[in-house]
């Protein structure tokens, strides 16, 4: 598969991660977190660009080192909070990349924390996007491990069903497992869109939305420090491969 030149791999490591500080560069098997989405961006060879939307100077040499390209200037401070939505950066970037006239017609998000994420895995997602003329976007997903129908909300020291939904007149949260339908959960592994769906809709994934399902640990996903600790567990026990590295490991 070769590179198109109008597809653009955007990897989102603002700086403010709480649970696991500095997440996105922390090592794992001797290099910071994000060089792996990296290295798989790279493999996949279907990148005319791969562009890590940072708001740190660190952050930005080091993805630098590992072969990315950053923006200058930095993604703003002003959407780079802990509740900044991912459309306002995917459309800053779009934008400069429009005022540098390389403008792409379809974006890949890549997050840093899905290190076993592989350069296979994002031509698999890619040739699916591609194959499906009427998806807007894609996204990867897996069936979770925690069914929502037997999810509650407290409301002033009330139980409430999060989906009051039933089978058969049997409320959801009272079914066995096996009677529930299946719910898959968006993971971090990989998202394909059409840059077109942020400029008409506002959205980073359209209407028409194609599920990508991930096998195994390809969706793995590090958001606690117990994450931290399955990912290296999963890793040292060859349950897991890393993408291969091809740079000397950063030293600042």
């Amino acid at each position: 598969m070769s590179i198109n030149k109008n597809c653009v791999a955007l990897i989102p490591a603002r700086a403010g991660s709480q649970r696991i500080p500095d997440k996105n560069i922390k090592e794992l098997n001797g290099h910071p977190l994000i060089a792996y989405s990296i290295a798989a961006a790279k493999e996949s060879k279907i990148f005319s660009d791969i562009i890590c939307i940072t708001d740190s100077p660190v952050y930005a040499d080091i993805a630098k080192h590992y072969g990315a390209s950053v923006p200058d200037p930095l993604r703003p401070e002003s959407l780079s909070g802990s509740l900044s939505p991912d459309i306002e950066w995917v459309s800053w970037i779009l934008a400069e990349l429009n005022n540098n006239k390389n403008y792409p017609e379809v974006f890949s998000i890549l997050r840093p924390t899905s290190p076993f994420r592989s350069a296979k895995t994002i031509r698999d997602g890619y040739k699916a996007f591609m194959d499906d003329l009427s998806a807007d976007s894609l996204r990867a997903i897996e069936l979770t491990s925690q069914h929502p129908g037997k999810m509650w909300m407290v409301r002033n020291n009330r139980m409430l069903p999060l989906l009051p939904f039933d089978i058969d007149g049997v409320a959801w949260h009272s079914s066995q497992y096996a009677n529930l339908p299946e719910i898959f959960i968006q993971n971090a592994s990989l998202e394909f869109a059409y840059t077109k769906i942020v400029t008409d809709l506002g959205s980073i994934s359209g209407e028409c939305i194609l599920p990508f399902f991930t096998r195994g640990l390809e969706g793995f996903d590090i958001n606690t420090p117990e994450d931290w600790t399955l990912a290296e567990t999963y890793f040292n026990s060859n349950q897991a491969e890393l993408p291969e590295i091809q740079y000397a490991p950063y030293n600042n």
